[in-house]
């Protein structure tokens, strides 16, 4: 296959390419709001006929929830599965969008050309670079390079509540050698990335209660226990002086990155100072023994996401309240098992209640740290197929969130995944007045084509 051709077509298509985009982006599938599944509905219809259209046997398959879109196209060599999701967050605040959030623009802006829509950069533009590096091989050679199944999600934006199911009814069409992702970004400006470890996600919400009914604190301050008191107590020793956690157990299956990997990162020029900076900060709060990095990407935290209880209103209430709550949450790393961990931090605050108070849980899902085999070849090809597109060498990095399909994938289906998507920290994604620089739409394009030709030749 003539590379060359490949790239000078998506060249000369980059036109057609960003109005086939464009006629994405106006369709409003918005996964969280019922009001809108006829339109999500009409984008899982709207992607089948584009892969159609390029030869996949494609079909939208109905789920309990919104569907899901499989394209298949027989190629010779190793077995890739691509994912992406078609949905969208809502548009609110719909006040601060300076235009219609599905009325797609492209704009010129100081720092280049921009797409500005609702889903351009999360994730209809970035899977759009991986179906136009498939149109165009296919129309430069009459075929792909390798054996290819596309596989994309509607319920991304509103929890994947039928992926799971999906992927255990569906395994055998689905499982591959790599599945590829392209829902992430760039680690710089023009520095592409290959993401290699992602956290896990623990969910926990708690209420303490202690006496039956809310208590006035002239009557029974001294006496009769507090659940505030208890609470912020027992969240109060969740991190030592070091930050390190101290639910027992905590660090259990936790491995040190490698030096390889340490010297990558150290080689990045992370700027710490600047990271916290932006948003009013100065000093890290993590372990104190770590790195910055490691502190985002290979270390597991602890944090409290939000803590009630009592009389929160205008003016002053002097009560004891009969319950306090928090919703505390866990980013793991590989090794930990969330569910071990759930038990033994329930544990570890039920020892700590006082003899009158009583404790209830809830839980807000669960989902383990996935970290990749980079001794895998179409690591070092994408790694060298980004770096010949943008100006900086590709990193191999971690990703401080959870993007839970790649654990799915690696749990259920057996197989890992590669990261590398295009998009930029000022996107705006979930925010008001999202977008996608046109250049990294380009380029995207581009390295697809060169990570599966790659593949397709080693």
């Amino acid at each position: 296959m003539s590379l060359d051709a490949v790239l000078a077509r998506l060249d000369a298509d980059l036109d057609a390419a960003t109005a086939r985009l464009f006629e994405l982006l106006r369709i409003p599938s918005i996964s969280t709001d019922p009001a809108f599944a006829p339109d999500v509905r009409r984008a899982a219809d709207w992607l089948c006929a584009d892969l159609a259209g390029m030869g996949f046997q494609a079909a939208v398959h109905d789920t309990t929830g919104h569907p899901m879109v499989v394209g298949h196209h027989d190629g010779p060599g190793p077995h890739l599965l691509f994912y992406g999701h078609y949905d969208v967050q809502p548009v609110d605040p719909l006040s601060l969008w300076d235009r219609d959030p599905f009325d797609p623009e492209l704009q010129e802006t100081p720092k280049g050309r921009v797409i500005r829509a609702r889903g351009a950069a999360d994730d209809k533009g970035q899977l759009m670079t991986f179906l136009e590096a498939c149109r165009a091989i296919k129309a430069e050679t009459g075929t792909l390079p390798c054996k290819i199944t596309v596989f994309l999600e509607g319920e991304e934006e509103s929890g994947s509540p039928s992926l799971v199911p999906y992927l255990k009814a569906h395994g055998d069409a689905l499982r591959a050698d790599l599945a590829l992702i392209c829902d992430t970004g760039l680690f710089a400006e023009g520095v592409p990335a290959i993401v290699t470890q992602l956290r896990g996600l623990l969910g926990e919400e708690m209420t303490i209660t202690g006496p039956r009914i809310d208590l006035h604190s002239g009557m029974y301050g001294g006496m009769a226990i507090n659940p505030i008191r208890v609470l912020t107590r027992i969240l109060g020793g969740l991190h030592d002086d070091q930050g390190r956690v101290q639910v027992p157990g905590f660090y259990d299956g936790v491995e040190e990155i490698s030096e390889d990997l340490a010297a990558q990162w150290a080689g990045l020029g992370f700027d710490a100072d600047g990271f916290l900076g932006d948003v009013g900060l100065s000093v890290p709060a993590g372990e104190t023994d770590r790195t910055p990095l490691e502190s985002l990407w290979s270390r597991p935290t602890a944090e409290i996401n939000g803590i009630w209880g009592g009389y929160t209103g205008a003016g002053f209430k002097t009560v004891l309240p009969s319950e306090a709550h928090a919703k505390v949450s866990f980013r793991l790393v590989a090794g930990q098992d969330p569910f071990k961990l759930r038990e033994a931090f329930r544990a570890w605050v039920t020892a700590q209640l006082p003899e009158d108070c009583t404790i209830a849980w809830k839980d807000h899902g669960a989902s383990p740290a996935s970290r990749m085999d980079i001794s895998h070849p179409a690591f070092a090809i994408a790694r060298a197929s980004l770096s010949q597109e943008w100006p900086g060498e590709a990193a191999f990095i971690g990703g401080g969130g959870s993007i839970p399909v790649a654990g799915h994938f690696k749990e259920i289906l057996g197989m890992d995944s590669l990261l590398a998507g295009f998009g930029k920290d000022d996107d705006a994604i979930h925010s008001p007045n999202e977008k996608y620089d046109l250049d990294s739409f380009h380029r995207g394009m581009r390295a697809w084509a060169r990570i599966l030709t790659g593949i397709a030749e080693s």
